[in-house]
């Protein structure tokens, strides 16, 4: 069965005046659609058409078949990304997840600072991350690219942010800064904390 662009979790102008429509329209109506065609034109009639999404990630990315891998972890990537904001989000986190961002930066202020200043360096395209390490603690990590977390062992994603400039061009031009601190108003905290409990299959279909 080939793959579908999954629904949004809200409506396209539900996360206004953060992230526009005109903004979605564009990077979850073409750029993760486009994502979803590739991956299926690249798997179709091969040993990988009908496996889930996860598998096939992994597959290309043992293959060393950088087409697929780019386009396969893009859409787990947005898809992961799309249900880390909500129109009701935003705030300081509170619950498990606000304590261990608490025990690991020092508080969430610290956290915001260091989160701005890695997503704002993150050079050229990629991913920011707040993953889970192997003994329990929370780190900050850069991806470049596709590249994501379930690809490396010991890690998982609990939060992400696209820095992609078609994440925010349209909004912000080429003013990331703006963009983050944007992205901070609709973080969905229920989300990043019910992470917590899942299992790599679990995180996104």
């Amino acid at each position: 069965m080939a793959f579908e662009l999954p629904p949004l979790p809200y409506d396209r102008d539900a996360l206004a005046p953060h992230i526009t429509k005109e903004t979605l329209d564009y990077h979850y109506g073409k750029h993760h659609n486009a994502y979803v065609s590739k991956t299926n034109a690249a798997i179709e009639g091969t040993d990988l058409d009908g496996k889930p999404l996860l598998e096939v990630i992994k597959a290309a990315k043992a293959k060393g078949d950088q087409g697929l891998f780019n386009n396969s972890a893009q859409v787990w990537n947005h898809t992961f990304y799309w249900n880390c904001m909500s129109p009701s989000g935003g705030g300081t986190p509170s619950g498990r997840i606000g304590d261990m961002i608490t025990a690991a930066f020092g508080g969430f202020d610290k956290f915001k600072d260091e989160w701005k200043s890695k997503g704002a360096g993150n050079f050229a395209s990629g991913w920011t991350w707040l993953c889970e390490n192997a003994s329990g603690k929370l780190e900050i990590v850069n991806t470049d690219d596709a590249d994501t977390p379930v690809v490396h062992d010991g890690i998982k994603p609990l939060l992400t942010m696209d820095v992609w400039e078609h994440a925010y061009y349209l909004d912000r031009q080429n003013d990331r800064g703006a963009y983050i601190d944007h992205f901070f108003d609709v973080i969905n905290w229920d989300f990043v904390d019910s992470n917590l409990d899942k299992q790599e299959g679990e995180l996104v279909s």
